[in-house]
């Protein structure tokens, strides 16, 4: 299996639209699938809350201004 960047939310929806097009082509244990996609839906929300915090820092800092 290749290794993976998975940085974005785009990233994250490349990811889970290849990990299911495995899964429908018998390419990947459904456990595994099943695992790997609560995995990447963990990393969905760390990367949003992320984002988050990086916006509302920017707008603390505008205000602060």
């Amino acid at each position: 299996m290749s290794r993976k960047r998975l940085k974005t939310l785009e990233d994250v929806r490349r990811y889970l639209a290849g990990l299911i097009n495995r899964l429908e082509g018998g390419l990947i244990d459904p456990q595994v699938a099943g695992k790997l996609g609560y995995l990447a839906q963990i990393l969905k929300g760390c990367i949003e809350a992320s984002d988050i915090e990086k916006r509302l820092t920017n707008v603390e800092a505008k205000v602060g201004d």
